[in-house]
């Protein structure tokens, strides 16, 4: 019955991200025209402060925690793993074909695929870091991994969903900017996220080998976030005119995430 109960609060814990991308995505059934810079700027800023907590708070720290039984050399697997999920993501921007918000040219290989696919597969890509955490941490939790709660896990997948509420309007609305039809504006941005549920589903398929290697993979899951940050998130945060609130919603999300965690974990 425990068990069941642990896997039972797993794909609750999977779901919740995906569900903060689809509510987000739906703003664009009941916006009209093109989003605000500034608010573009806040979502960005604000997504961007949710993932640097969430890769600190609900992943570095219980790693190296973790790895307490190496001494002075706890960093280690924080440090190997933070690397390996940077470089899996620059590997990943050099093989997938992707486009990104405000951007006209294409990164990747050259394709001819339309724009608004590209632009969704920009968003796929940095949703993968994202349900590769869901799956790492919620792994550890049905494996009876005492570091790991099931509220400390609950609060990673509510901050996660936060902060893909904006990234599923920052998807679904310039695509209704380039011309598509709202439902299906909507449906893209969706699909978008679909990538977080599917990720942590095969993720825990591995659980057997991730809990002895936990800390390397909660780290290599911070590491792949805070690359999506830096990459994307601070650079749309702070473009164009001049304005202080991409930072300002960066402090705000930072603040909730860790609040979040702390308060739950």
């Amino acid at each position: 019955a425990l068990l069941g109960g642990k896997l039972m609060e797993t794909y609750i814990g999977i779901l919740i991200p995906f569900i903060g991308t689809a509510l987000g995505s739906a703003c664009v059934l009941f916006m009209r025209g093109a989003m605000n810079a500034k608010v573009q700027k806040s979502l960005a800023g604000f997504a961007a402060g949710v993932m640097v907590a969430a890769s600190v708070w609900s992943l570095i720290i219980p790693a190296i925690d973790k790895a307490s039984h190496m001494g002075k050399w706890s960093f280690v697997p924080a440090v190997v793993g933070v690397w390996l999920g940077v470089l899996f993501l620059l590997l990943l921007d050099h093989v997938i074909p992707h486009l990104h918000i405000n951007s006209s040219e294409q990164e990747g290989p050259k394709t001819n695929l339309k724009k608004t696919t590209t632009m969704v597969l920009a968003v796929a890509l940095h949703n993968i870091p994202e349900g590769m955490a869901i799956g790492v941490v919620y792994a550890g939790l049905v494996s009876g991994d005492a570091s790991i709660t099931a509220m400390g896990a609950l609060a990673l997948s509510i901050g996660i969903a936060i902060q893909n509420f904006p990234e599923g309007a920052i998807i679904s609305l310039p695509l209704r900017a380039e011309g598509m039809s709202r439902k299906r504006a909507c449906l893209y941005g969706v699909l978008s996220g679909i990538v977080e549920p599917i990720g942590a589903i095969i993720t825990l398929q591995f659980t057997g080998l991730i809990v002895p290697a936990l800390p390397y993979l909660l780290c290599f899951a911070a590491g792949a976030m805070l690359y999506v940050v830096v990459e994307e998130l601070i650079p749309e945060a702070v473009e164009g005119e001049h304005s202080h609130i991409g930072t300002i919603m960066f402090s705000l999300g930072f603040s909730i995430m860790m609040v979040l965690d702390v308060a739950l974990g």
